[in-house]
């Protein structure tokens, strides 16, 4: 098997604390009415509830959504604070941190600064 073909193209984290009794079809509603993108575009989603020991992961793969979901036991995922909208895009390496236990809010590089000569 070609596990290339399950890496998601991108990879966005939903900012607010999700009902973990929504399905496939609740979690791409969301996608489209609240992210304003197509739930099939072979984008991974990943949605948690509001204790934050719960997460769900939406992707369409070929003809169909897999819905991944994990409970955590005594922890707490460590949901990143730096969003701006109601998604964060985040890079493969960070998601497999936050389903790690990683916190991503301490894990943040410098502000990124423009350069301006004064004179």
């Amino acid at each position: 098997m070609n596990c290339a073909r399950w890496l998601p193209e991108q990879v966005f984290i939903y900012r607010h604390p999700v009902d973990m009794r929504k399905q496939i079809q609740g979690l791409s509603n969301l996608v489209t009415e609240h992210l304003a993108r197509d739930p099939g575009d072979q984008c991974l989603y990943v949605f948690s509830n509001k204790a934050r020991d719960k997460v769900k992961l939406l992707i369409w793969h070929r003809n169909g959504f897999w819905l991944l979901y994990k409970r955590l036991e005594k922890q707490r995922f460590h949901w990143p604070d730096w969003f701006e909208g109601d998604a964060l895009l985040l890079t493969h390496e960070q998601l497999d941190q936050l389903i790690d236990g990683y916190n991503l809010n301490g894990m943040r590089p410098h502000r990124q600064l423009s350069f301006a000569h004064s004179v």
